[in-house]
């Protein structure tokens, strides 16, 4: 037992999925933060403009604290997954803004209520409405996560740049020639794979 605090780790590794995800924009063109690398569009700009969409609307209308911050991509008269882009007149500056801003309101919201504070979710089921911080706190911080995934995947693709974050990037030692014969060995073992 380390006799950690359970909201601080909480927040901890909510926090490293946060910097891991902006992390993705750093260096990267203006075209290839936006640009749609998917068939369903994903794009490393859009999943900052989501993710601190739904933190806000999570750590804050939830439970009860409105943010204020107009969203007006998630609005009823919105197309779908307006969220998930940003158009031309939406600055990286503007999305990154909009993301520090849901930190800081998420924070206060985690910083201020008890680990079992109950809210509401209305736009879950209603028998699964209710939920806690604590809820919350793990949701929040696995969705956040699985974006910055996202996000790792879509920068290879645009400029093989790869890793967790930038003290440790979490990938196996090896330079360019190394990942091509690796990759070349899975694809042989795919096709023979292919061929049973």
């Amino acid at each position: 037992m380390t006799g950690s605090e359970p909201k601080a780790d909480l927040q901890l590794y909510l926090q490293q999925a946060r910097d891991a995800l902006l992390w993705k924009l750093e260096g990267a063109g203006e075209y290839d933060i936006r640009r749609p690398l998917t068939l369903t569009g994903t794009n490393l700009l859009g999943l900052v403009k989501h993710v601190a969409s739904v933190e806000l609307g999570y750590f804050g209308d939830t439970f009860g604290r409105p943010s204020g911050e107009p969203l007006p991509w998630l609005g009823p008269d919105a197309e779908p997954n307006a969220d998930m882009w940003a158009t031309a007149g939406e600055s990286r500056e503007d999305i990154i803004g909009l993301y520090h801003r849901s930190w800081a309101h998420s924070d206060a919201t985690i910083d201020a209520l008890p680990l079992d504070a109950i809210g509401h979710v209305p736009w879950w089921p209603p028998e699964r409405q209710e939920v806690t911080l604590h809820r919350i706190l793990v949701h929040m911080t696995a969705e956040t996560h699985r974006h910055a995934g996202h996000a790792d995947i879509v920068r290879e693709l645009i400029d093989g740049s790869v890793g967790w974050r930038r003290e440790n990037d979490n990938m196996a030692p090896g330079d360019q020639d190394w990942w091509e014969d690796y990759r070349n060995r899975l694809e042989r073992a795919a096709q023979q794979a292919a061929k049973r």
